[in-house]
């Protein structure tokens, strides 16, 4: 009854653990679903974020067409102004394009002769306006555009002009923008890898959070962009100097992180229950074998004082010329008790292991029980022809483990029946197989007969079963276990031992 409600308090708790492990994982799950949707709003607030800056820019770079346009314009009314100037004839009035030369207040000029000495600068700073020779320049030279003006037979100027100022300052703050939209791209507050596609979604622009190595080949950029692309929608943007682009994103390393959490959880937890099983089947049996080997002790120690006490009684009585064939049986008995002492003694330490033939010692062993149960119950022994049976044994431990089988079977044919010990082998094992006509063991209680504490008697204390296991699997590294039962047939109990 004690296992049964062991058994129900195991139950219970297990239970009770699948409950508590079932509520932390959809906690879990709840958990990583309500990251994934503020990552998601993230995301999006980000990319749209992306959206205008884009536009912005898309809107720079127009403006900055339109004043590049007029700036050519006006770049070209002043040579035309300055041509007109030099091939008016006398009787016209040139104030009107001495009055567009002189309007020019943005783009940059210098007029030099034929020889190129510098006579005439605007709109320059001061160390290109103090030069003497256009050669001074140097590299700069190259970013000027030249106009030669002839004024008279073989002799001409030559006018040296570039973009304005304006427009060199505005087409840097574009730069700037387009290189702080990257930059932003690359460093997102969304903290998700990220790329930025031509519109053939074919060549990467930019990137961030990617490792360089994973996007070096045609192939890794065209499996990235799948990647991505079967995750999200791409967003259409539109950016200077590069038209249609698309921006393809994907979750963060922290939420592809934690989707493995309930996983690692699991494992943590099994990994614990585990260790926590172990630990507490190890204390249980650490426990058991204590009281176990206290109790041999003690019974072994409680049983010497009568023993000793009728040795000296039969010595007594043969003096009295007691019925020899009483004393006899007496002395049988009187051994008897000497050998379950012996037993009790010896579980608990290591035991000593002696080559016997295991046959001889069941048949001695079953000579002398054969008289001690009911006379309704025979027992066969049956070699099969096996004729080397020796194994190294404790003679006292094994005829106690096939007493306590024996007597089992006994009370399962309610003293009626037929037991029978099969003796056989194998390759490699060797086998003692006991088989009754009792009323059988259910197929669910093949294990449970071997915890302590399981009985079916009324009068058991359910130990007879696990000490005979323990002596079988622990002191002769054998096994001991149900080979088949048939209820209301019989039960065949196997003990097997290897060569």
């Amino acid at each position: 009854m004690k296992t049964r409600n062991n058994k129900r308090w195991n139950k219970a708790l297990f239970f009770m653990a699948t409950a508590v492990f079932i509520a932390m994982i959809l906690y879990s799950n709840a958990l990583i679903n309500n990251i994934r949707e503020e990552e998601r709003r993230k995301v999006s607030v980000w990319a749209d974020a992306i959206t205008y800056r884009a536009d912005l820019v898309s809107y720079m770079d127009d403006f900055f067409k339109t004043i590049r346009v007029a700036e050519s314009k006006r770049a070209a009314l002043l040579v035309k102004a300055m041509q007109k100037v030099n091939d008016a004839p006398l009787h016209e009035d040139p104030s009107f394009y001495l009055e567009v030369i002189a309007s020019n207040s943005t783009i940059p000029s210098i007029l030099t002769d034929a020889h190129g000495n510098i006579n005439y600068t605007v709109n320059l700073d001061a160390k290109i306006a103090n030069m003497k020779h256009i050669s001074e320049l140097g590299d700069k030279k190259s970013d000027f555009d030249s106009l030669i003006m002839p004024y008279y037979k073989d002799r001409y100027n030559i006018l040296y002009y570039k973009e304005s100022n304006i427009y060199s300052n505005l087409r840097t703050a574009i730069d700037n923008l387009v290189e702080v939209f990257f930059q932003e791209i690359v460093i997102n507050d969304a903290s998700v890898p990220v790329i930025v596609t031509d519109s053939t979604m074919r060549d990467i622009i930019t990137y961030g959070m990617i490792n360089p190595e994973d996007i070096q080949t045609d192939e890794a950029k065209a499996k990235l962009i799948k990647h991505f692309l079967s995750h999200h929608k791409p967003i259409q943007i539109e950016l200077p100097h590069q038209g249609v682009c698309y921006v393809l994103y994907d979750e963060s390393p922290v939420l592809m992180q934690l989707r493995y959490y309930p996983i690692i959880q699991f494992i943590i937890i099994f990994i614990f229950a585990v260790a926590a099983y172990l630990i507490f089947t190890f204390a249980r049996r650490y426990e058991q074998n204590r009281v176990w080997v206290g109790m041999s002790k003690e019974t072994a120690h409680q049983l010497g004082t009568p023993i000793s006490s009728l040795l000296a009684w039969s010595e007594l009585l043969k003096e009295q010329e007691v019925d020899p064939a009483i004393m006899k049986e007496i002395d049988k008995d009187v051994h008897r008790l000497e050998t379950i002492a012996q037993r009790f003694s010896k579980i608990g330490s290591e035991p000593e292991l002696e080559n016997e033939n295991i046959a001889t010692v069941i048949e001695e062993f079953i000579g002398y029980l054969q008289s001690r149960i009911s006379s309704k119950v025979a027992i066969k022994v049956n070699r099969n022809d096996v004729k080397d049976f020796d194994l190294p044994i404790n003679k006292y431990l094994f005829e106690w483990v096939i007493e306590n089988l024996c007597k089992n079977s006994v009370d399962a044919m309610n003293g009626n029946g037929v037991i029978i010990i099969d003796l056989s082998e194998d390759e490699k094992n060797f086998f003692v197989d006991i088989s009754d006509t009792g009323k059988g063991i259910p197929s669910n209680q093949f294990n449970l007969i071997f915890q302590p504490g399981y009985t079916t008697k009324k009068r058991g204390w359910g130990l007879g079963l696990p000490l005979a296991k323990r002596i079988i699997q622990q002191y002769h590294k054998g096994k001991l276990f149900v080979k088949s039962s048939v209820i209301g047939r019989g039960t065949v109990m196997r003990i097997q031992f290897r060569k």
